[in-house]
């Protein structure tokens, strides 16, 4: 899974969240440091309103917590959503022995690689990448791909 510390520079970034069932998060809130989320129809739905996006928790009845706003919460991110992001620029994940893995993309011409602790952080490490050479913290990673 990815570190809280990756998902939330790419929160911070400007990478957009859409929740859809599967999807995990945490409640930036005190409180709830440990625990994490799944969004899934049964249980946690998010709505869509003019106001922003809510997240609904269905039947819950062991804590009081109806619904939280999308920006009370911090996606984490799947490897296969994160490389999904990395689109055509996505050239390979590498492990280098027990504890880094290596992804390599191609952007503008140029081979790079990301490495980290995880899979995951190190994919996160190469969106984080793209978002900044958009430009525009909000604009698609994909944006940067040749």
């Amino acid at each position: 899974m990815i570190s809280i510390d990756c998902a939330r520079a790419l929160q911070q970034a400007g990478l957009s969240w859409h929740p859809a069932s599967g999807d995990s998060f945490r409640i930036e809130r005190p409180g709830f440091d440990s625990e994490v989320f799944t969004v899934s129809e049964m249980t946690i739905e998010a709505h869509e309103f003019d106001t922003g996006t809510i997240l609904g928790f269905n039947g819950t009845t062991e804590w009081a917590l109806d619904s939280l706003a999308l920006e009370d919460a911090l996606w984490l991110p799947r490897e296969d959503q994160m490389r999904a992001l990395l689109r055509g620029t996505f050239r390979a994940l590498h492990r280098l022995g027990d504890d880094r893995y290596r992804v390599s993309v191609h952007v503008r011409g140029v081979d790079e690689v990301f490495e980290a602790a995880t899979a995951a952080d190190a994919y996160g490490t190469a969106v984080l990448m793209l978002i900044g050479l958009s430009g525009e913290g909000r604009v698609a990673p994909a944006a940067a791909s040749d």
